[in-house]
């Protein structure tokens, strides 16, 4: 029987030492901080970063290099028959694209397998748990990519900025809705529904953007993703940028008490999103799961 190692990157919310103990990989993202790179759970901390981010710094992201992705590769053949690797969703970044281009080429056509899996953050993670226990169960890197593009559909995330500044340093919104929405105390929530962030809705104020987010799942649940509800496969998370901590448990509690019946499962919002969305950004979604 093949042994297969399952690889992924820290835009899932796990870093390389959760991956330890999990049994899954995990390749750190770089991000840049006044041009200097720095690597995402390895050589910057979450509060080092939002300290350096609230200071002004120029705060920019990267994709892993082909360099990085294919040392891991390598180290993991030794020991492994195959990889499956899983990065963030490609239509947020083109890391998908590269890396399987990689993987066509010798020694690894054959061996390596990259998930076009449309996911980050709590559902990415999830990608990589369904994974690893296919692996366990003895599936090989073919199935496991075909399960996961086939079910890459199957989760909804919606996010919530609590800053508008780092839209507009972004591009995405002008100086001048910038201000006008601060002064509104306006909150843009924003969906990811596979390919690309997008525009939801706009409401004023954290909680009252919270409760609409709340709805959209519940519309989620009652159409595409009922099916999932039902037969018990279903799991509600729910990720953060940096965010006081009684803050951050209020959403939690609240997200819990909306769907009780639901495992609730907590990740950090990286740090590639939280260079867009700045701090107090807040994502909840559902997930289907094998596990």
């Amino acid at each position: 029987m093949k042994k297969t190692a399952i690889m992924t990157d820290s835009n899932c919310g796990l870093m390389p030492v959760d991956g330890s103990r999990l049994g899954i990989y995990v390749i750190p993202m770089p991000v840049l901080v006044d041009d200097q790179t720095y690597y995402e759970g390895q050589d910057i901390t979450v509060e080092e970063f939002y300290k350096k981010l609230s200071e002004g710094a120029k705060v920019s992201t990267s994709q892993p290099s082909p360099g990085d992705v294919m040392e891991m590769w390598n180290r993991l053949l030794k020991d492994y028959d195959e990889v499956v690797y899983i990065p963030m969703s490609s239509g947020l970044s083109s890391t998908y694209q590269n890396a399987s281009l990689l993987a066509q080429e010798e020694p690894y056509a054959g061996k390596v397998y990259v998930v076009n899996n449309h996911r980050i953050s709590v559902t990415q993670a999830q990608s990589a748990l369904d994974a690893k226990l296919l692996a366990d169960q003895g599936k090989n890197g073919a199935y496991i990519k075909r399960i996961l593009e086939e079910e890459s559909m199957d989760a909804t995330i919606y996010i919530v900025v609590d800053t508008l500044e780092y839209l507009k340093k972004g591009g995405r919104i002008t100086p001048a809705v910038s201000a006008i929405g601060s002064m509104l105390n306006l909150k843009p929530v924003l969906t990811i529904q596979g390919e690309k962030l997008d525009m939801y809705v706009v409401k004023r104020g954290m909680k009252a953007a919270f409760k609409e987010m709340c709805k959209a799942l519940d519309k989620d649940i009652n159409t595409r993703l009922g099916e999932f509800y039902h037969s018990g496969q279903l799991k509600v998370g729910i990720a953060n940028t940096a965010m006081e901590a009684d803050k951050l448990e209020y959403f939690k509690s609240e997200l819990k008490n909306h769907f009780p019946d639901l495992e609730l499962v907590h990740l950090p919002l990286t740090m590639s999103i939280g260079s867009h969305v700045g701090p107090g950004g807040l994502g909840i979604g559902l997930v289907r799961a094998h596990v």
